[in-house]
């Protein structure tokens, strides 16, 4: 069975900015993203974004214009990651289980790439993210300062995240 790292987008790849990403033009990979996403290539993971995106229920955008946005998000680090993943739902418009905090597109995920969930991560800067990896049996990891400072395992952003989902497997594994 294989070992993936699932990455939430928005605060965890590309810059927050208070709103809806979805141009292009806006869409601002963080500094560290493409080193750290190579180096948790390199240990064997395989590289997994899974993100809600309600602006398309809401008709703000379209899936084209996410989908534009991940091409960007491809092309800044090298085409590494090895599916993008996406909830087009909001319990305004639509009820979705692919929509965290329920677990549906990491269940895919899992399924696609034979992943074996105890061995697996998801980078998440919201507790709907850490609650998604608790339903799919995935170990969460909580980035950022916007969440509140109860959850146990976190760090200040991926390059950091990356760090330590390196050094507890390693450790693991000796």
């Amino acid at each position: 069975m294989n070992k993936a790292v699932f990455l939430d987008r928005d605060g965890v790849l590309n810059r927050e900015v208070g709103t809806y990403v979805w141009e292009p033009a806006k869409f601002e990979v963080l500094p560290g993203v493409p080193e750290s996403l190579a180096r948790l290539k390199v240990a064997g993971y395989f590289l997994i974004v899974v993100t809600n995106q309600a602006g398309i229920a809401k008709g703000l955008y379209t899936a084209a214009d996410v989908q534009a946005c991940h091409a960007k998000l491809q092309q800044a680090v090298g085409g590494i990651l090895d599916a993008l993943y996406f909830a087009p739902g909001h319990p305004s418009v639509s009820e979705s289980l692919r929509r965290k905090p329920d677990s549906l597109m990491l269940e895919q995920a899992l399924s696609r790439f034979n992943l074996d969930a105890s061995q697996c991560w998801l980078v998440g800067d919201r507790l709907r993210d850490m609650a998604a990896a608790e339903k799919a049996g995935v170990r969460g990891l909580l980035v950022g300062p916007d969440e509140p400072v109860g959850f146990l395992t976190r760090a200040t952003d991926l390059p950091a995240a990356t760090d330590f989902i390196l050094a507890a497997d390693g450790a693991a594994k000796s």
